[in-house]
């Protein structure tokens, strides 16, 4: 009998993540393209399906493909579509769970790619367990998913949990959505960059991000100069921190949940992030929900908890038809 396999696939703004994915939860082989260097949708969705055709043929030819999960930006799960998604360059309601199906010829399922992540970690992760949390992906931009009593909330056409756009400072910088003040704009690896920037035409103290280009400014640059012991580099990262921990004390008064879980590539920041935005928290945080709420960082790679949570999202669709292939969640 041949091992049943998922295809996991992580859209993102800049790479696609895919690999496929066994019974017992385990990742067999995994890869990356690039996402927007195709000059069509269309382009871009042959190149994905060609290379996920190549890499099972490399790793895993004699398993069976059951089900293909995928998490991007802004999509419907509802409608398997990509609605309006700032990060790529082609236009709008993307056909993305029918071309899929249309090539690999089983059941698909569409998520966003923050909700994505988020079964991810409750399932394989640090929410295992946890019926009540939230998730925040703290990389380009901010995702975020949220689970209430056990159930991923989607809402209507899908689009609940956009924290990233929660206006945290009214009137505040302006944002790729078309308002101002999004909490993205402060709380992003892109929010570092822009603090940053901020901090160093406002003041005139010394600083070791000096020796860089505006325009080619990073928010690793900003972190190996915080690391550096830079004085500047790490009020940038306690500014970050303390917006991000007052925003997280708001959104428990919405779900109120047991933990708020931080993944992507800013959280790895430690310390120089998690201690403001921990102090922070706490002093703003709603007496009732005081002493029951922690915050954690993920259990998982970045990469890992998104393409898990689309196979598992895949898993689901699945049973509908057969039972599934009972992804593991020990």
């Amino acid at each position: 009998m041949r091992d049943k396999v998922i295809a996991g696939i992580d859209i993102g703004g800049t790479n696609t993540v895919f690999g496929f994915v066994a019974e017992d939860g385990e990742i067999l082989a995994k890869s990356r393209i690039d996402t927007i260097c195709h000059g069509t949708f269309d382009e871009y969705v042959a190149a994905l399906c060609e290379a996920v055709d190549a890499l099972k043929r490399l790793a895993c030819p004699d398993c069976e493909l059951v089900a293909v999960g995928a998490g991007a930006p802004c999509a419907n799960s509802e409608t398997g579509m990509i609605e309006s998604a700032a990060q790529f360059p082609w236009k709008t309601n993307l056909p993305l769970r029918d071309m899929l199906t249309a090539h690999f010829g089983v059941p698909v399922a569409v998520a966003n790619d923050a909700n994505a992540a988020t079964v991810g970690e409750m399932v394989y992760g640090s929410a295992k367990g946890l019926d009540n949390f939230i998730i925040l992906t703290l990389g380009t931009s901010v995702g975020s998913g949220i689970v209430a009593d056990g159930r991923l909330i989607g809402g209507h056409r899908s689009m609940a949990g956009e924290l990233g756009h929660t206006i945290i400072r009214p009137g505040g910088r302006p944002c790729c959505c078309g308002r101002r003040g999004c909490l993205e704009t402060y709380c992003s690896a892109t929010g570092v960059v822009r603090t940053a920037l901020e901090f160093l035409s406002e003041r005139s103290d010394d600083s070791m991000l000096r020796r860089h280009d505006a325009d080619a400014l990073t928010s690793k640059d900003v972190y190996d100069a915080a690391m550096a012991g830079d004085a500047l580099a790490k009020e940038v990262f306690d500014f970050t921190g303390r917006v991000l921990g007052e925003a997280c004390a708001d959104f428990v008064a919405s779900t109120a949940p047991q933990s708020i879980i931080f993944f992507g590539g800013l959280s790895k920041a430690g310390d120089l992030l998690m201690k403001p935005l921990q102090e922070e928290f706490e002093r703003n945080l709603l007496f009732v929900y005081a002493g029951h709420v922690d915050l954690r960082l993920s259990s998982l790679p970045e990469s890992d908890a998104a393409l898990l949570g689309a196979a598992a999202v895949a898993n689901q669709i699945l049973q509908e038809y057969s039972g599934g292939i009972c992804l593991s969640e020990s």
